[in-house]
Parts: structure tokens; C-alpha cells; sequence
């Protein structure tokens, strides 16, 4: 990847060498592009705006008098930053070109081996389909599109984006995820104060895994629940989506009203805690202060209820996720603790 767009780092320069104090610009996620000269005494700020949105800020710390300067190059400052903006936009049409070969499976032109990650962004609400409010969400997510490739470049990871879709797209070659992903995030929590969802693909060994790691990041944008928030395929509960899913919850109703039909609520409750207790019938009987004929009794007619074995570990299961069904933190695999059972 290139290097700072040249109009920043000359301006800077020239402010710099003139004032004798340190001039710096900053993108519109504020990150540091151009900086030059030694801090002086006191300090000056412009915020650089272009047809209303940000596209950086310009500070200048140098001796008082000098300080007027600032407003007067604010323009140049401005003019410097789409400069760097439009060389961003034709990288990334470029990467667009480059990205598509990808998914495709066109290895050809790709940049060298080594772990990659993508990410993807989606703005809050549904895409308009016509006009100009479609035009409008399409140049919001290249903007953050162009946010999130200064924030990766700025850490010095090799990048493509693109705006796909409803998406806006990264592609990296990184050695920690996890804190690469973390400085996205916060670039792009800094840039706009839309609602958004950002995935993250667990790290590929690859170009040629783009279209898996494609599917990833779109999984875990989709269990986003936090507003603006962060979600990793890695940190994906799947136990979770399903225990959320529609489909349980018809399983869990279908359940729960044959027992509530059969009588006042003992056998749910008995059944609830023969699931959650593993052990004898002899310990669970005692923890429900009932006799063990009397929690027989009740397991069989749970069966009769239901239709089924509590000594199949496949009915069993569905019982665990129907009684369970939206409910959070439920309890994890049944690996994490000893399966019920029956003397």
C-alpha cells in the first residue's frame, strides 16, 4: 500500500518551517496523517468540513501571534484531505476489482500469502431500494468504507476495501485480530454516529478462504445486539442462536403445553430439576422432598405425556433445549456436566 497522500505532509511542512511550532492534521477518525515541527506555547484547532461532514482537523501549537495562520490554510487543509480522500477512492476501486476476483476464486493478482481477516459493516436499517436516500447510504458506507482502510493502513496492515451490497468490506493481512479488529471499531466509532453492526471472520490461512471468511463475518454482524457494537465469529455462541431460534420456541410451546395440560405444574418442575441435577433418583427425590415412587411416578407419566424415553439421550436433548428455549444463560454443552440419569 502507498504511503501518506503528499499534499498533507507538505502542508504541515510549510506551516511548520514558517511558524517555528508543530503543525498536524488528523483524519475524520482522528488519527494523526501529517505532522511536522516542535510544539510552542500555545495551540489552535480548525475542524475541516466538506459538504457538512468531517474530513479531518487541522491544529497548530506555536507562538501566539502566530495562531491566525490557522483559519487562513484551513482551506488548503481541507483541499489536502480530499486530495488524500480521492486517492483513497481510487485505491479502493481498484481493491473493489481486486476483492471480487477473490471471492471468485481468482488467485491470480493476489497480494502475498499469509494470514488474512475480513470484516464487514452494515449500517442500521433496512437499504432503501430507489432515489436519492439509496444514493445517500451508498455514500455513507464508502466513507466508512475509506475510514476503516486509513484506520487498518494506519497500523500498517496491507488492505482491500470495498462497499458490496449493503456492506461495506475489509480485507487484511494481520498478525492479532483481535486488537486489529478492536482499532476498526473504534476508527469507525469515532468517523459517524450511525447505528452499524461490524463482523469479524476468525483468521484464514488465505486469499483462497476470502469466500469463507466473507460468510463469517457476515454470521457474527448478524448477532450484533449491542447498538454500534463489535461482534468475532469467534465469540459466536451457537448454543444461544438456536435456544433463540423460532423454530425452539415452537418445540418449547409444543412441550411445555402438553405438561401444563396433564396437571398443576408438578411434572414441568420435576422434569426441570431431573434435568438440571445430575445424580440418583435418590438425591433428586430428597432435593424435591417427594418419595422415590412418587418421582418414578412422575418421570413415567412425563413420559407417557411426552411420548417418549428419558433414557434416550436424543429425547432427552430435546426436552433440555425446549425447557430452556429464550431463555439467557442457559447452561452450555452437556459435555460441561455429568447427563442425568435413572436408577
Amino acid at each position: 500500500m502507498t504511503g501518506r497522500a503528499q499534499p498533507e505532509r507538505a502542508l504541515a511542512q510549510w506551516l511548520a518551517s514558517v511558524t517555528g511550532g508543530r503543525a498536524t492534521l488528523y483524519s475524520s477518525w482522528d488519527e494523526v496523517v501529517a505532522q511536522q515541527g516542535t510544539p510552542g506555547p500555545a495551540r489552535a484547532e480548525q475542524r475541516l468540513v466538506y459538504e457538512g461532514r468531517p474530513v479531518g482537523r487541522l491544529t497548530l501549537e506555536a507562538a501566539p501571534e502566530w495562531l491566525a495562520l490557522v483559519p487562513l490554510v484551513a482551506e488548503q487543509a481541507r483541499l489536502a484531505r480530499l486530495q488524500a480522500a480521492a486517492a483513497g477512492a481510487a485505491r479502493r476501486r481498484a481493491g473493489e476489482r481486486q476483492f471480487e476476483a477473490l471471492l471468485a476464486g481468482d488467485l491470480s493478482g493476489a497480494p502475498g500469502g499469509g494470514p488474512c481477516v475480513l470484516a464487514a459493516l452494515r449500517l442500521g436499517g433496512p437499504m432503501p431500494r430507489t432515489g436519492s436516500a439509496r444514493e445517500r447510504r451508498l455514500q455513507q458506507l464508502d466513507l466508512l468504507c475509506a475510514v476503516g482502510e486509513g484506520q487498518l493502513q494506519g497500523q500498517r496492515l496491507p488492505c482491500l476495501a470495498t462497499v458490496r451490497g449493503d456492506k461495506a468490506l475489509w480485507l487484511w493481512q494481520g498478525q492479532d485480530s483481535a486488537r486489529e479488529a478492536a482499532a476498526l471499531h473504534r476508527g469507525l466509532l469515532s468517523a459517524t454516529e450511525a447505528l452499524f453492526s461490524l463482523g469479524i471472520s476468525a483468521p484464514q490461512p488465505g486469499f483462497a478462504s476470502v469466500r469463507a471468511a466473507l460468510g463469517q463475518a457476515v454470521q457474527a454482524l448478524q448477532e450484533v445486539r449491542a447498538p454500534r457494537g463489535l461482534m468475532t465469529f469467534e465469540r459466536l455462541d451457537p448454543f444461544q442462536t438456536l435456544l433463540e431460534s423460532g423454530a425452539l420456541h415452537t418445540l418449547s410451546e409444543q412441550v411445555l403445553g402438553r405438561l401444563r395440560a396433564a396437571d398443576d405444574g408438578r411434572l414441568e418442575d420435576t422434569l426441570r430439576e431431573y434435568l438440571r441435577r445430575p445424580g440418583s433418583l435418590g438425591a433428586l427425590a430428597q432435593a424435591l422432598n417427594v418419595h422415590i415412587n412418587t418421582l418414578r411416578h412422575r418421570l413415567r407419566r412425563t413420559e407417557e405425556v411426552l411420548g417418549g424415553d428419558l433414557n434416550d439421550p436424543a429425547f432427552v436433548a430435546r426436552l433440555y433445549l425446549a425447557l430452556h428455549a429464550g431463555q439467557e444463560g442457559a447452561p452450555g454443552a452437556f459435555g460441561d456436566a455429568e447427563a442425568p440419569g435413572a436408577e
